[in-house]
């Protein structure tokens, strides 16, 4: 029996998913901490500027004196110079070393034996989430225990994608042929947004992902239901045949059977999944067939193309693909 995690179950507040001014990963944190710095001293900087600009503008604000002479103009003060040159170079380095320890501090994490390993792969307009050595392959929809760090290679099978979740972690880019890599440590159970940040074609925006932060109790059992193969049982036998004869099984797998393609998302468990297409739709089985019969109706200029299958084949598959759980 799948673990049916939902969203409300684990939605621990109402804030909003993406709310980078409530940060729940250790990196995330760093960020939200430099930034807090670098806001207050620059905050500072502007009150003492416009502090002195507003002092300057009523002092002097007429061109005679009381006896009628110009105000006596002031040519050049060697301490004043030192001062304003000095002290914006002291503020500068103090970001710069700042900055550089939280960069250094997340980029550098040593990972612990035994931490989860994750590989990433940015595809137009989807991605996928392979857990090596645990013979699970997914999409879109990130799984993680919850307090434990997480560490994942990025990588790209076509363009530039950017993987970014808000409350988790910064931005970090997915190059083709250049692997990247980042980690998170989400510290309280929870479903995490995020989205593709790098502009990558006619559906960046709709290139969503899912993070669930679970329970180590909850993440192993998922883990454990995601490596079995699909369980469908012969009543869907029709709809297998015409998903197993149709170019559905070049770009899409399902464990267990025929279908091997990898420029799709793994359906194996398809059904365990809350959305559709990377996070456009709940995964229902009237979404699922829509899906199917005319995929631009929810991602125009997406890759995947209309079938072309009767009303009867559409019926006959979609049952076939909604019972794979």
């Amino acid at each position: 029996m799948s673990i049916g995690v939902s969203l409300a179950q684990l939605t621990p507040s109402p804030l909003s998913p993406t709310n980078i001014f409530a940060p729940l990963s250790t990196p995330a944190q760093s960020i939200f901490d430099l930034s807090l710095m670098i806001l207050a001293i620059t905050a500072a900087i502007f009150v003492i500027v416009a502090g002195l600009l507003v002092y300057s503008v009523v002092k002097f604000r007429k061109r005679r004196n009381d006896d009628g002479r110009e105000p006596a103009q002031v040519y050049g003060s060697t301490q004043v110079e030192l001062a304003w040159t000095i002290l914006p170079v002291i503020v500068v380095l103090v970001l710069f070393l700042a900055t550089a320890r939280a960069v250094f501090g997340v980029q550098e994490a040593r990972q612990p034996k035994g931490a989860l390993e994750v590989t990433v792969v940015g595809h137009q307009f989807w991605w996928e989430f392979r857990y090596p050595g645990k013979n699970v392959v997914t999409a879109n929809e990130l799984h993680v225990p919850v307090g434990e760090p997480t560490f994942m290679t990025l990588l790209s099978a076509d363009t530039d994608h950017s993987f970014w979740v808000p409350r988790l972690a910064g931005k970090t880019d997915l190059i083709p042929n250049h692997p990247n890599k980042m980690w998170i440590q989400p510290l309280e159970p929870g479903v995490y947004v995020g989205q593709c940040a790098q502009y990558c074609g006619t559906q960046h925006a709709l290139m969503l992902l899912r993070v669930y932060a679970q329970s180590r109790p909850d993440f192993d059992r998922w883990i454990e239901e995601q490596a079995a193969v699909a369980r469908a049982d012969g009543s869907f036998a029709e709809g297998r045949k015409v998903f197993e004869r149709t170019a559905c099984i070049n770009c899409h797998a399902v464990a267990g059977t025929a279908a091997n393609g990898r420029f799709g998302p793994d359906l194996t468990h398809l059904m365990s999944r809350d959305t559709l297409a990377s996070g456009v739709a709940a995964n229902t089985p009237e979404n699922l067939r829509r899906w199917i019969a005319r995929p631009d109706d929810f991602k125009p200029g997406s890759l995947m193309p209309p079938m072309g299958l009767t009303d009867q084949q559409l019926d006959a598959v979609t049952a076939y693909l909604a019972s794979l759980r």
